[in-house]
């Protein structure tokens, strides 16, 4: 007898994991959001373009992704 999963289990999903960071890269800049799904609302972001960053910018092609996750795990955020 197989017993079938409960009706909750999207709930418990989207309660573990309520945040998702989108990246999108272009040829000279990239941005970062981070998405709270459950509201659909961006607590923070981050661009390439911002004065802040501009000078702490050492590559420009190379290990973007490696970069802003290395940068992401600096900071305290747990990954999964």
């Amino acid at each position: 007898m197989v017993i079938p999963p409960p009706d909750r289990a999207a709930r418990i999903v989207s309660f573990l994991k309520p945040n998702l960071l989108r990246m999108d890269f272009s040829n000279k800049f990239v941005t970062a959001q981070v998405i709270h799904t459950p509201t659909t609302t961006v607590p923070c972001s981050a661009s390439s373009q911002e004065k802040l960053l501009r000078s702490h910018i050492e590559q420009k092609y190379h290990g973007k992704v490696t970069a802003v996750i290395d940068s992401v795990g600096e900071a305290g955020v747990k990954l999964l």
